[in-house]
Parts: C-alpha cells; sequence; structure tokens
C-alpha cells in the first residue's frame, strides 16, 4: 500500500496565558496575548506548497516576522526535528520558504509551525499531513452511467476489506475521513465530464456507507481537471477515467486546473 501524504493546516489554540487566538510557546516570550485591541497576527501555510519530500514548506503572516519554529513528530510519535529559525525581519504578506532536517524518514504525522512578529506575539498552526491511498480494481461503469452494476461489486468488497485493514492498522490516527476522487479522460464537454465525474463518486462513496462503513466518507468530481496522464483534448485515456479511494484526516490536494473542489459528504 502506498501512502500519499496530504495535508490540513488547523489553528491552534492552547496554553492558558494565550488568547483564543494565540498559544502559548515551549519557552514563553516576554508577551503571551495579544493587546485587547489590537488585530490577531495571522498565519496561513500554503497547502501546495507544503513538500514532505523535501522538507520545506511554504508561509505568509500578516505582521512582519523575526522568528519562526518549525517541530515535527513521527507515525511513532517521536519527534523528527525540532528548528529555529532566526529572522532580522520578514515583511507582512512576502512568502517565506522554511524547511527542517529529519532524523529519519519515518512517516511524518504532525507538523507545528510557530511564527513570532517583531513585537514577540505568535501565531500557532498545527499541520497533519497524515493520509493512505488505497489500492483498488477500478469500477467499471456503463456509458453516461452512474449507476453500479452488480458485476461490479466485487471489486467494491475487495476496497472495503483493504479499506478496513488500513483503519485497523492506524487506529491511533484520529478523524480519519474516507475521500473518493472521481475522474474522467478528455472525450467529450468538460462541465460535462464534471458533473458525471461527481455522480460515480457519490454513487461509490454511497455504497460504502450502505456497505457498513461507520467513519465520515466524503466525495468530489474532478472531472478531467487532475488527469493521471496528460493528453490533449478528445482523446480517449483509460488511466484517466479512474477514482481515488483516500483515507485522510483532511480534505486530500490534488494537483488541479483551473478548478476548486467542493467535498461532500455522505450522511
Amino acid at each position: 500500500m502506498r501512502t500519499l501524504l496530504t495535508l490540513v493546516a488547523m489553528t491552534v489554540a492552547l496554553g492558558g496565558s494565550a488568547s483564543a487566538d494565540e498559544r502559548a510557546p515551549a519557552t514563553p516570550s516576554p508577551m503571551t496575548r495579544e493587546a485587547p485591541r489590537r488585530v490577531p497576527l495571522q498565519l496561513v501555510v500554503d497547502k501546495a506548497k507544503v513538500d514532505l519530500k523535501d522538507h520545506h514548506l511554504e508561509l505568509r503572516a500578516s505582521r512582519d516576522l523575526a522568528k519562526v519554529t518549525v517541530h515535527v513528530v513521527g507515525d511513532s510519535g517521536a519527534v523528527l526535528a525540532h528548528e529555529v529559525i532566526d529572522l532580522a525581519s520578514h515583511r507582512a504578506g512576502a512568502p517565506l520558504v522554511v524547511g527542517w532536517t529529519p532524523l529519519n524518514d519515518e512517516t511524518v504525522v504532525r507538523i507545528e509551525v510557530f511564527a513570532y512578529d517583531v513585537d514577540g506575539y505568535y501565531k500557532g498552526i498545527a499541520i497533519t499531513p497524515w493520509s493512505v491511498v488505497i489500492p483498488h480494481e477500478e469500477v467499471n461503469f456503463k456509458h453516461d452511467s452512474s449507476q453500479i452494476d452488480e458485476s461490479e461489486r466485487p471489486k467494491l468488497e475487495a476496497s472495503f476489506v483493504n479499506v478496513k485493514e488500513a483503519l485497523a492498522k492506524h487506529a491511533e490516527i484520529r478523524g480519519v475521513t474516507l475521500f473518493v476522487a472521481g475522474h474522467t479522460d478528455t472525450v467529450g464537454d468538460a462541465g460535462y465530464n464534471l458533473g458525471l465525474s461527481r455522480r460515480r463518486a457519490q454513487a461509490i462513496a454511497k455504497w460504502f456507507r450502505q456497505r457498513g462503513l461507520t467513519i465520515p466518507i466524503g466525495y468530489e468530481g474532478f472531472g478531467e481537471s487532475a488527469l493521471l496522464v496528460k493528453t490533449a483534448d478528445d482523446v480517449d485515456e483509460p488511466r484517466n477515467r479512474r477514482a481515488d479511494y483516500i483515507l485522510s484526516v483532511e480534505e486530500p490536494v490534488f494537483k488541479v486546473s483551473g478548478f476548486h473542489p467542493s467535498w461532500a459528504r455522505i450522511p
């Protein structure tokens, strides 16, 4: 089973002396909360520019920065890296690439990023880059249909077993969702393909729920916006007619062209 690392960024609000928007650092600074009327420091990590292979990410802050810390935790709970990056002064709004050197190649399950502005205020973001791509045999649909034929159900049964095994293997990971992403080739109208891929992803997601999968299930169609094999328009490429089954803490990120996914959920 291959592992796909994806990203979720969420604001951390911990520490008794910090405000709702600030988290106390491991070594408290002289200032541990924002002044009452001060606009909170904003910190954004670009999901598309988190590179776990080369160990760096990109962030932007709403105020000039003096320091950034990066704390990386592995699948076993071990600390893989802890970096403190001192900055002379990094201007507000400008992209900042920060990196880390891991102790080993263990799978990363959590990255904590803290940004400190030039006045000593700080902001923390936790990133959970964990997910697993479920190997499976593709469900074949009839032309212009999202109905799952009886002959295709054994493929989904095998996928269901793979999902359950992956969940059991990573039982320590909380808040996992199964995401089903549908894709098409470039034959036909792009807008129509988008809708068809969404309906097929929904059909697969519903099947997993009806089969008894109790974790949250999300689905989205990508049409021809995230081709596995790059082709020209109107090219019949079977490898592009596919679905991804991804167990992830948060919504997966795909490299897409001109499309912003909006994941729906199965009740």
